[in-house]
C-alpha cells in the first residue's frame, strides 16, 4: 500500500450556517478511505474538528484570522507543512480565499497544490462588483451598491428603495424596512466584517444554485444544478432538488467563461418578478451541499483532487433530476482535553486513533 494523500481543508463548521469542509471531506473519503486530512481553523469549536465518521479529521492546527494577511498565514502554513507534507489544499471560506491566492507561488514551491481563480476573477465576482459584472455581460441581476459610512447606504438605499438587503462583503445580510434598521444593521456588520457595506435591491422567487468546477481554461468540468426547497435564517440552503434548467446552466457556463474561472465555484440565482435568471451571487467555492452529488455520482471534490495530482479522473454522472437532499443534524461527542489543547496550543491529533489525552491541574 503506497502513502496516503494528504490533503488540507478548511471551513468545518456544520451548524446552521455551515461550512463546505466536512462536506468536501466525506466526498473525499468515500472515494479515497485512507486519505490524510488536515484540518485548517480559525476557531476550535468548528463543529466537524470532533467528528469521528466519514468526515472525520487526522490534525488540526489554528490559522491566524485572515484579517492578520498573507505574510502570517505564509508563516504559519509553512510551519505546517513541515510536520505534515500536505498535497492538496481546499481552502473553503470567501474571506481567506484572498491571502491563500496571494501565497499561492509560494505554498506551490512548499508542494502544497491548490486549484485557484487568478485575482482578477476573484475580484470581478465579488459581491461589491456584482452590478457593473452583470452590466458588462449583459447579465440580469440586483441592483447593489457598495458603501464605506452608514450615510452614502442610507443614500443608495433610498435611491433603491425599500426593503433591501444589507450584506457584509463575504457573509451575513440582513432585510432591512427603514432607515433606521439600515444604519443599525450597518454597524453590526462593519464592526464583525469591516467595510464596505452593501446595500441591495430586495428581489423575490424561487432560488436555484449550481456547483462545478472550471478547468484552467474556463470551462466546466461538471456541474450539478438544484432548487433550493429550504433555507436557514442566513439563506443557506438546507434542502434542494436536482433540476433540468438549460437555461441556468448556459448562464453559468457563460459567467464561468466570461470571468476565466478556475477551480471550485457555486453560482446562484433568483427567478422571479417576470426577469428570469437573474444572478444573485458568484462564490469562489464549494456550497456547503456539494457531498450531495457527490452521493449521485458528482463527486467534484474527488475530480479536483484528481486534477491537481494529475490522476486519471473518475467519470463524472450527470445528477438526474428529481433527486433531492434535506440536512439534519447530529451530536458529536468529544473529550474537553481536545478543545483545551487545541485552544492552548493551536494543534492537536485528532480522530477516535488519537492517543487519549488528559487535562493536568
Amino acid at each position: 500500500m503506497g502513502t496516503p494523500i494528504t490533503v488540507a481543508v478548511t471551513g468545518l463548521h456544520r451548524g446552521d450556517n455551515p461550512q463546505p469542509g466536512a462536506a468536501i471531506v466525506r466526498s473525499l473519503r468515500r472515494a479515497v478511505p485512507d486519505l490524510r486530512v488536515i484540518a485548517l481553523s480559525y476557531d476550535p469549536l468548528e463543529s466537524a474538528l470532533y467528528s469521528h465518521g466519514l468526515d472525520r479529521v487526522d490534525a488540526v492546527y489554528l490559522l491566524p484570522f485572515p484579517r492578520k494577511g498573507p505574510a502570517l498565514l505564509l508563516d504559519r502554513m509553512r510551519y505546517i507543512q513541515k510536520r505534515e507534507r500536505i498535497q492538496i489544499l481546499i481552502p473553503n471560506l470567501d474571506s481567506e480565499l484572498a491571502n491563500f491566492i496571494k501565497i499561492a507561488p509560494e505554498l506551490e514551491r512548499e508542494g502544497i497544490s491548490a486549484m485557484l481563480p487568478p485575482p482578477a476573477a476573484f475580484d470581478a465576482r465579488a459581491k461589491e462588483n456584482l452590478s457593473e459584472f452583470c452590466r458588462s455581460h449583459s447579465l440580469s441581476g440586483p441592483l447593489t451598491f457598495a458603501a464605506h459610512d452608514a450615510t452614502m447606504l442610507a443614500y443608495y438605499a433610498a435611491q433603491i428603495g425599500y426593503p433591501v438587503y444589507v450584506k457584509g462583503k463575504y457573509y451575513e445580510a440582513h432585510l432591512v424596512y427603514s432607515g433606521i434598521d439600515l444604519a443599525e444593521k450597518y454597524d453590526k456588520i462593519a464592526r464583525v466584517w469591516g467595510t464596505p457595506v452593501l446595500v441591495q435591491e430586495a428581489l423575490f422567487g424561487d432560488e436555484f444554485d449550481v456547483v462545478g468546477l472550471a478547468d484552467h481554461d474556463g470551462e466546466i468540468i461538471g456541474h450539478c444544478a438544484i432548487r433550493k426547497l429550504s433555507r436557514t435564517h442566513a439563506g443557506k440552503g438546507f434542502g434542494g432538488v436536482v433540476v433540468h434548467d438549460s437555461k441556468i446552466v448556459a448562464t453559468a457556463k457563460r459567467i464561468v467563461k466570461a470571468l476565466r474561472w478556475r477551480g471550485p465555484f457555486e453560482i446562484e440565482f433568483l427567478k422571479g418578478h417576470g426577469r428570469p435568471h437573474l444572478l444573485f451571487e458568484s462564490n469562489p467555492r464549494f456550497p456547503a451541499w456539494v457531498d450531495f452529488p457527490s452521493q449521485i455520482g458528482c463527486n467534484l471534490p474527488l475530480r479536483l483532487m484528481e486534477t491537481l495530482l494529475g490522476a486519471s479522473p473518475m467519470p463524472l454522472d450527470v445528477c438526474d433530476a428529481g433527486q433531492m437532499f434535506i440536512r439534519h443534524s447530529v451530536d458529536l461527542v468529544g473529550d474537553m482535553a481536545e478543545l483545551a489543547k487545541l485552544s492552548s496550543d493551536g494543534e492537536y491529533a485528532a480522530g477516535p486513533l488519537a492517543p487519549k489525552m488528559e487535562l493536568t491541574s
